[in-house]
């Protein structure tokens, strides 16, 4: 069988940019070619989507309800459609990915009143979910139903199992729910050396954005409900959403390659030591500041602006904060699961000669 299709890219570049950059691991892809052939129902009826059901229920509980989607930003917006009525709000960190990067999706799609609350690390305390839920029953405010925290965090920090289970506690108290934005949760779990679950159902989580984007399928997130009391209208909400693949078969069989055995483990484990390798390599290089812990896949830095603009000619990465002052920047470098020991020190050195330049 030949292709008109045409290589138009160099495979052996990589980028520091982000870990969507990276390529669909070879597994996935073998698991996408083994559901390929023949016929099967569409819609989600199909047996790969019956079979995934199971692996997230080994990981997650009993009780977990997985609806595959095909993006983030329709994961996170879904879970929180489906835990709030037209008149409640969200409580979440002023960085969190769906108050800064999500164009709107929320408030515009969702209908969803966000309530940020400004923090030094990206996470969340009971104390500090204290500053936005309150005016219970006050005709004039919009009710505060959800709290959402991502793991890993914008700034790259994470949450314990203690941690969200005292959110969750509170939240609980309050009457309210909790939504986890779990893009990176599986470089979280790799990081803490947990399983899944200690972060999600076992700490009270109601409901779970889950990635799978960021650590090797070609598309697919998915909303897992840990709480079924918590959620409602889910496969309506994904439908009039635009998120029901018709081929699910090919969404769902990639998670249970990622899930089905350790190969997200083996994927976040590798972008994270990579992290922690590049934060090693310029930690100490002159004109260097990593003023972040690096706790999962994540490396902030701050540099030169002009030494940054030229670097990123040869390996692409974003700005994180162009307000530092006296010509610097913050930056992000985010490693992914084909990030390698050589990409990492390919890198490093080509910082310290634009810094030497």
């Amino acid at each position: 069988m030949t292709t008109d299709a045409v290589r138009r890219h160099d495979p052996a570049t990589k980028t520091f940019a982000s870990d969507n950059y990276a390529g669909v691991h070879p597994e996935v892809l073998e698991a996408i070619a083994l559901a390929n052939g023949g016929h099967q129902v569409a819609y989600g009826d199909d047996v790969y989507t019956e079979a995934v059901r199971g692996v997230f229920r080994r990981h997650f509980g009993d009780h977990a309800e997985v609806w595959p989607v095909f993006n983030g930003t329709a994961a996170n917006v879904i879970s929180l459609r489906s835990m709030c009525a037209p008149w409640e709000a969200v409580v979440c960190p002023e960085t969190a990915h769906i108050n800064t990067d999500e164009g709107g999706a929320p408030e515009m799609t969702g209908g969803l009143k966000l309530l940020p609350v400004p923090t030094t690390d990206g996470k969340l305390t009971p104390d500090l979910i204290d500053r936005q839920a309150w005016g219970f029953g006050d005709v004039h405010r919009a009710q505060p139903r959800v709290v959402s925290i991502s793991n890993a965090t914008e700034l790259g920090t994470l949450y314990t199992p203690a941690e969200i289970k005292a959110i969750c506690d509170h939240a609980h108290e309050l009457g309210m729910f909790v939504h986890l934005d779990g893009s990176r949760i599986t470089n979280a779990a790799a990081a803490l050396d947990v399983p899944l679950r200690a972060l999600t159902t076992d700490a009270g989580v109601d409901v779970l954005s889950f990635g799978g984007t960021k650590i090797g399928l070609l598309l697919g997130e998915a909303v897992v409900v840990l709480n079924p009391s918590a959620a409602k209208g889910l496969p309506y909400l994904r439908k009039t959403s635009m998120q029901l693949a018709s081929k699910m078969r090919f969404v769902s069989v990639q998670f249970e390659a990622l899930l089905g055995g350790d190969l997200w483990l083996r994927n976040a484990r590798q972008a994270n030591a990579m992290a922690r390798r590049l934060a090693e390599a310029v930690r100490d290089v002159p004109g260097v500041t990593v003023p972040r812990p690096v706790e999962a896949n994540a490396v902030f830095a701050i540099l030169p602006a002009d030494a940054a603009d030229r670097l990123r000619k040869r390996f692409r990465f974003y700005n994180w904060n162009e307000q530092i002052g006296d010509k610097k920047v913050e930056v992000r470098w985010m490693c992914a699961f084909d990030t390698t020991e050589a990409d990492v020190d390919a890198f490093a050195g080509a910082l310290r000669e634009e810094l030497r330049a």
